[in-house]
Parts: structure tokens; C-alpha cells; sequence
């Protein structure tokens, strides 16, 4: 009995953590559709993540060669320019950062991300790559949308270019979902201002919004692979599992009959 009403009580008092947890994001965030089956996509993100991301987050679970295998990279390709820190092509993807440094600098080391995308969510990790905005009030000059007073700097800023919050026109939206139009011009969407959108300096990022929404999609990709690099063979066998269930459920069915057929 008392195990049980402890258990309540610990269930009541996290009740206002949770909700505070699941209200935490306040951004429509855009559905994230991962393809481990797109070699393209997931090499140009080992590119972007050995370039931008290594620097400070490890993926120490992760070995440079398991990763180009798979990914169709011929080592030679993947030491000449994918590894940039000495290491040997059979070692664990890890940063040269010292986490005292690290700690200094930002507050905390930088976290290992080499499973984040499943504590996170590749849908939390695609938005939060595209989120971040100019605020000089922050330390490092960046606030985010996803995760509000982030502590690290956005390192993708010269593809994006400088984002700012800003009040746009937006269509006005009718309770059934649809755009609302004017009635006395046939065809004209009812506009109203919304605050709080973000806007990119046109001309300060090397990246057009398609291609860096595209980028930042390869990247995503990517740490959704690297979080569980054998899923596609999980995948495969446990079709074979399943079809060998089918096949032994036949003869055992047969078998059964065969067992019971005389007796009345």
C-alpha cells in the first residue's frame, strides 16, 4: 500500500513538469520523413557534420569506417576529406575539443549527439537546425525557436545567412482550415500580420532557403542513421522472421490435423 501512494504522489508531482515540458516549444514544427535509403543525401550529411558539427559534438559510438561503408565512400575518399584530425579511419568519430574548454566557453561540454536523434527526434533536430534567429541579448548573439535560450552559436550561419524575427502578412485562416477571401474581390486572400515569424537577409547566406532546408534535411538524415546504423538490416530480419512464423504456423496447423483426424 504505501509503494502504491508513493508511486501516485511521484505521478502528481511530475504532472506540472510534463505539462510545462510539452508546452516548452511553441513553434509549428514541419514533419521530418527520414530515407536511409538515400545514399546521396546521407553522404552530403557526413560532409555537413564533419565539417560544421565535429568541431564540438562527438559521435563516439560511431567509427569513421563503418560509416563510409555504408555509405558508399571509398576510404581514401574519406581520409583525404572527411578526416581531419588524425585519427585512423577505424577509430570513433570524437572532438579534439577539451571539455574544460568546452565547459569555459559555453557553459557545459558540448553533448555527444550520437543519439539524439532518438532522445530528440529527427522532426525536433530538423526544426531546430532552421530555427535560429539574430539576438544580441543572447551570450553568443543567437536565441532559437525549438529550444529557447540555446547555448551554442549557430554554426550553420554562413549557409543560412542572418535570421531575424520579424511581423509578415499571412493569409487569415477560416475555421473549416481554409484561406479566407475577401467577398468583394473575387479571389483576394484576407491577410493579417503575425509577429514572431522568422526572415532571412536576403543575400547574407551562401544557401538559398530551398537549399538550405535541403541541407539541413541531409544532416538530419544523417544522425537519424548514425542512431541506429543497423536498422535497415533490423528491418530485413525481421521480414525473414516473420515469414519463417508463417511457414512454421502451416505445418504446425498441418501437423495438428494430422494429430486429430481420427479422433472422434
Amino acid at each position: 500500500m504505501k509503494k502504491t501512494t508513493a508511486i501516485i504522489l511521484s505521478v502528481l508531482l511530475s504532472l506540472p513538469t510534463l505539462g510545462w515540458a510539452a508546452s516548452a516549444i511553441n513553434w509549428d514544427m514541419e514533419p521530418f520523413d527520414p530515407d536511409l535509403h538515400d545514399k546521396p543525401s546521407l553522404q552530403n550529411g557526413m560532409r555537413l557534420y564533419v565539417n560544421y558539427c565535429l568541431g564540438c559534438h562527438s559521435l563516439k559510438f560511431q567509427r569513421y569506417e563503418m560509416t563510409v561503408d555504408f555509405l558508399g565512400i571509398p576510404h581514401e575518399t574519406a581520409l583525404e576529406n572527411l578526416i581531419f584530425s588524425g585519427q585512423k579511419i577505424g577509430e570513433p568519430m570524437t572532438t579534439a575539443m577539451d571539455p574544460e574548454l568546452a565547459k569555459n566557453w559555453f557553459g557545459a561540454p558540448p553533448p555527444d549527439l550520437t543519439q539524439v536523434a532518438k532522445t530528440r527526434g529527427t522532426e525536433w533536430i530538423y526544426n531546430f537546425l532552421q530555427t535560429f534567429y539574430d539576438d544580441p541579448s543572447r551570450p553568443l548573439g543567437v536565441n532559437n525557436k525549438v529550444f529557447e535560450n540555446v547555448g551554442m552559436p549557430h554554426v550553420l550561419a554562413d549557409l543560412q545567412g542572418i535570421q531575424r524575427e520579424a511581423c509578415v502578412q499571412v493569409p487569415k485562416m477560416a475555421e473549416n482550415g481554409g484561406e479566407m477571401r475577401d467577398p468583394l474581390v473575387p479571389g483576394l486572400a484576407i491577410t493579417e500580420e503575425k509577429c514572431g515569424e522568422l526572415v532571412v537577409d536576403e543575400g547574407t547566406g551562401l544557401y538559398s532557403a530551398d537549399e538550405y532546408r535541403a541541407a539541413v534535411y541531409d544532416l538530419t538524415n544523417f544522425l537519424y542513421y548514425v542512431a541506429e546504423p543497423t536498422r535497415l538490416q533490423r528491418y530485413r530480419t525481421g521480414i525473414f522472421v516473420l515469414l519463417f512464423l508463417v511457414i512454421l504456423g502451416c505445418f504446425t496447423y498441418l501437423l495438428n490435423r494430422e494429430y486429430w483426424k481420427d479422433v472422434r
